[in-house]
């Protein structure tokens, strides 16, 4: 995930979690985007470039395979992984995305028979070459489509919030035959078009098996309108549900409140009282801190400052019609 050639995402935005490949998709993960060329214009001519990140906007129409096969591409991952911050209170969903200096984007989907949602996603992923994509360029154009499947945060029409943090390591369960696999970021998608309860996401992660081959290992904060919150975990060969309200970078699994504590970044934000959510966000910053968003889980509006730029907030608003 240090290098463009990571395929952390080669599917992840292609098969979903597709590292950049420096080719162009195969034919089959252009099979993964349902569009007639009129929701491919219309996905196409929406897009538009928000900040200097570079920051992205897109709204994805038409349907997509959330459940496609993993191929050989997104299982080739590097075994580097994200390092991010996570907390819910009530009402709200924040999180810090830290990783390496790469273009972004807010997508909103509104995906047939699904809820409507909004998200972020790192589009480096998703690109043949290095640097910001060229909006002009129909290719670039056709690649950041496949965006709509990498999450790797985001909230839904619902009030459900879900998003990933580096685990340091985890135990998967064995594969169950007959059970669709799916990558650790296309799970998100999957929870966002099909959850609207913390109990609901949880029963539909059970439902499917995640893939970690390669890297990075992965954990889950998932949070809802009423005010319910999860870790979900894979350790001991089990998916395991701990009552939290605060993930980093620690094993969840066994740690009690003061193991959990002793990691600076959640203690600042466990501790973190009342104070304003972007603030938090703010003191468990890292130099290589990308995004740092609040979603507001009753109206699904959203607060997103990139590259620390507190002084700039974008107000962003989930599209439901």
């Amino acid at each position: 995930m240090r290098s463009r050639t990571s395929a952390v995402l080669a599917a992840l935005a292609l098969t979903l979690t597709a590292g950049c490949a420096a080719q162009r998709p195969p034919a089959a993960a252009e099979g993964l985007l349902r569009q007639s060329p009129d929701q491919t214009a219309r996905t196409a001519a929406s897009l538009r470039q928000v900040d200097d990140l570079p920051l992205y906007e897109m709204t994805y129409h038409g349907g997509y395979d959330a459940e496609a096969p993993l191929t050989d591409a997104e299982l080739a991952r590097k075994a580097d992984g994200w390092a991010c911050s996570l907390f819910h209170r009530p009402g709200e969903f924040a999180r810090n995305f830290d990783w390496d200096p790469n273009p972004a984007m807010i997508v909103h989907a509104r995906p047939p028979g699904g809820h409507a949602s909004l998200s972020l996603v790192d589009v480096s992923y998703l690109l043949a070459d290095p640097g910001p994509p060229d909006l002009a360029d129909p290719q670039d154009r056709r690649r950041l489509a496949h965006a709509v499947l990498a999450p790797f945060d985001g909230v839904n029409d619902q009030g459900l919030a879900v998003g990933l943090a580096q685990a340091p390591d985890a135990q998967l369960p064995a594969r169950t035959p007959g059970r669709v696999t799916v990558s650790g970021v296309r799970i998100i998608r999957l929870l966002l078009d099909r959850a609207a309860t913390v109990p609901e996401a949880i029963a539909l992660m059970r439902r499917y098996d995640v893939d970690f081959t390669g890297g990075p290992q992965l954990h889950y904060l998932i949070a809802d309108r009423a005010g319910r919150s999860a870790v979900v975990e894979y350790a001991g060969g089990r998916l395991n549900v701990i009552d939290d309200r605060v993930l980093t970078n620690i094993s969840m699994t066994g740690a009690d409140r003061a193991a959990r504590l002793s990691d600076p970044r959640y203690r600042k934000l466990a501790e973190g009282g009342r104070a304003d959510a972007l603030e938090l966000l703010r003191r468990v910053a890292q130099p290589h801190t990308r995004w740092s968003v609040v979603y507001d889980l009753d109206t699904g509006a959203a607060r997103l400052v990139t590259g620390q730029r507190w002084e700039r907030v974008h107000t962003l608003r989930l599209q439901s019609g």
